[in-house]
């Protein structure tokens, strides 16, 4: 199990495993383009080198992208629904690119439709996405907080989709557990019993083989308030015996667990993560 955190891409793609590196990261996670919006900056055969030699020297042997913020994979308005999909092909493309392990999505929100429409549709898209590809980043869908309309915030949902895109093309899917979204959602991580019950449950409705990845992020919301509010390590009401059960747990030991917390404090939220280690 290694431990990292989202670092920052400003000054270049090739700073990310200089910042990771600083932080004292294991593994990292980074966007490789504005996650507001905006075109995707060229990834040149200088930036390649630079990026790959820099994650070598600091032993980041695994990373990780995250696809921008805009992702509607649910949208009424087609323009939105097809400009998704082509940036998160494009994202897994550059992944291949920069050698990253896994390539993480929301699926966007269901507002303006009906969830059966919306559920099929977001299926249809994610078959669409990796139709054809080649490349050696994973597709990784990530686990929702539940706000609104948002489209994947159950294990029920989730493991639908996969099946039912995987029914559409020839592809394996990867899932990240984030630990404050499932935490929104209703999934309780607070003590070593429950995490087992909740891992237990993520094994039934999708597969512990589908797990790639994990965000271990803190909540300053309660059990089941459904918002995407993240906070550090032991300050939140998650707490530190739920985070300390999950670093412990056997069927987990060969995932990374990437820190996605407020950025003063993401260091000490490492320390605490090593220090939980058997």
């Amino acid at each position: 199990m290694k431990f990292g955190a989202h670092v920052s891409i400003a000054g270049g793609l090739d700073n990310a495993p200089l910042n990771a590196q600083a932080l004292g990261c294991e593994t990292f996670q980074m966007f490789s383009r504005s996650p507001r919006g905006g075109p995707a900056p060229i990834i040149t055969p200088a930036v390649i080198k630079s990026f790959r030699s820099r994650a070598a020297a600091a032993d980041l042997k695994d990373y990780y992208l995250h696809s921008p913020y805009y992702i509607n994979l649910a949208s009424s308005q087609q323009r939105i629904r097809v400009a998704s999909i082509r940036v998160l092909r494009e994202e897994i493309e550059r992944g291949s690119i920069l050698g990253a392990k896994g390539m993480m999505t929301h699926l966007g929100s269901a507002k303006d439709l009906g969830e059966s429409e919306a559920m099929t549709m977001v299926a249809a898209a994610l078959a669409e996405i990796v139709k054809g590809y080649q490349g050696t980043t994973k597709f990784i869908i990530e686990l929702s907080a539940g706000a609104g309309e948002v489209i994947g915030d159950t294990f029920e949902e989730v493991g639908w989709l996969i099946n039912e895109a995987e029914n559409q093309v020839d592809y394996e899917f990867g899932v990240c557990f984030d630990t404050q979204h499932a935490f929104a959602s209703g999934y309780d991580l607070r003590t070593a019993k429950n995490v087992k019950m909740t891992i237990d449950k993520f094994d039934k409705n999708i597969g512990q083989d589908r797990l790639a990845v994990m965000h271990v992020n803190d909540s300053k919301v309660d059990l089941g308030e459904r918002k995407d509010r993240h906070e550090h390590l032991g300050r939140g009401k998650i707490g530190l015996a739920g985070f300390r059960a999950l670093v412990n747990d056997k069927r987990l030991r060969d995932l990374d667990l990437i820190l996605e917390t407020p950025p003063d404090g993401v260091a000490e939220d490492i320390k605490i993560l090593k220090s939980f280690r058997l």
